[in-house]
């Protein structure tokens, strides 16, 4: 059974999916990164990149599994609307690492010489980048037209993207200390003057 109802929907939700990855190979610096040297970073992530991808990759298969079960769907009217939120997510997602600039790394991390960035969407929240992605992984579940798909993505992808949040603010308070503790004070995690 096709998730969508036409051909044009099926090509809409595979191109915006295909931005995604696009932007988080070439955007999110996976492919540049592969190629970059003397970027020297002292890892402290203890497995929360593991738990991150994890998270994300369960969030999503479990979500077309539940679309695909069609039990507890949303109005066919949700496809577009969950185009959108991926497109903002997307957008969201990669203001905040170019903003990060060299500071961005796919695992929690220090650089010699990394301050704390304010600038940009870090203006208003500490972690924009992963605000981006649970928005764009919330947009997949919209656009699968599933409450039961939605849910699976905001429970699992918000845990494993809440334990990255944890591990990162404890290493960013201990290497940048008070700047990163000062930081923290004046910005909420995901929304802004909310969490």
């Amino acid at each position: 059974m096709p998730l969508f109802s036409s051909g044009f929907e099926n090509i809409v939700f595979v191109s915006t999916v295909g931005l995604w990855v696009f932007s988080e190979l070439v955007g999110g610096g996976i492919i540049p990164r592969l190629q970059r040297k003397g970027n020297v970073v002292t890892v402290k992530d203890n497995g929360s990149n593991l738990v991150l991808r994890v998270s994300l990759y369960v969030s999503i298969i479990i979500a077309f599994f539940l679309a695909l079960n069609t039990t507890a769907m949303l109005p066919h009217g949700f496809f577009y609307p969950g185009i959108v939120l991926m497109v903002i997510g997307i957008i969201v997602r990669q203001w905040a690492i170019f903003t990060l600039g060299r500071f961005f790394t796919l695992t929690v991390g220090i650089q010699k010489n990394q301050k704390v960035v304010d600038s940009g969407p870090y203006r208003f929240i500490r972690h924009p980048s992963y605000l981006g992605l649970f928005i764009t992984l919330l947009g997949i579940g919209v656009a699968l037209q599933s409450w039961e798909g939605i849910l699976a993505i905001v429970v699992i992808s918000g845990l494993g993207i809440g334990y990255r949040i944890h591990i990162e603010e404890k290493v960013m308070v201990s290497e940048l200390g008070d700047d990163y503790v000062q930081y923290m004070k004046r910005t909420k995690r995901l929304i802004p003057f909310v969490v």
